[in-house]
């Protein structure tokens, strides 16, 4: 389980420096980005092997083990929420480039003036409506990714909690830190809720402004 561990912890620590050189891939972004996704499948992979040989554990050293496989699962999941990031960004500077290049290519013949003015009224009209949903859709992104890293956090903190509790039941601990232990869990999940409160009032402000 070791030798499984120490190979899944040096892939990761691959797939992050692959994401360094992903900004300056330029037109192989692609295909770096397929080499990050095949890494993280698998990291995946060998976090399922890590489960099953968790159970071989002898029951004292399980808990730590437990834990260290837990951090590699942590660390995985924000390599896949970096690549999905990344992919946006590209999408959105591809689609940009796109439109660019149509606008430069297009030809343009001389009408009536006064159609003249009615297009170019339809224009900036259009223009306006599509920068708006730009400006909502990237602050729906932003909302939808903040939202889905608070609850991987709050799913960790969870989990956590739990083998802070279990080790804790281990060792010994005075009934007083368990009551404090469990008390910043309290104020941590009251701080999350807070977070998520807040990021939907301001997704919903910015669609009701934007519309």
């Amino acid at each position: 389980m070791d030798t499984l561990y120490h190979q899944t912890n040096k892939l990761i620590q691959q797939t992050q420096q692959t994401f360094q050189s992903l900004e300056q891939s330029g037109a192989n972004a692609v295909e770096v980005e397929v080499d990050i996704q095949e890494k993280i499948n698998a990291i995946n992979s060998n976090c399922e092997k890590l489960d099953v040989y968790l159970y071989k554990v002898p029951i004292d050293q399980r808990p730590n083990a437990k834990m260290r496989c837990d951090q590699l699962k942590y660390d995985a999941r924000h390599l896949q929420a970096a690549l999905a990031a990344s992919q946006q960004k590209r999408a959105r500077r591809e689609a940009a480039a796109s439109e660019r290049e149509q606008l430069l290519s297009r030809r343009f013949a001389p009408n009536p003036d006064l159609t003249t003015i009615n297009i170019d009224y339809a224009i900036q009209h259009q223009n306006s409506l599509q920068n708006s949903h730009k400006g909502i859709d990237e602050m729906l992104h932003t909302g939808a990714n903040a939202l889905d890293s608070l609850r991987s956090q709050r799913l960790t903190l969870k989990g956590a909690h739990r083998r802070i509790m279990d080790m804790a039941n281990t060792l010994g601990l005075s009934n007083h830190t368990m009551r404090l232990i469990e008390k910043r869990a309290v104020e941590d999940k009251f701080v999350l809720i807070l977070g998520i409160v807040i990021t939907l009032v301001v997704i919903v402000l910015v669609i009701i402004y934007f519309t």
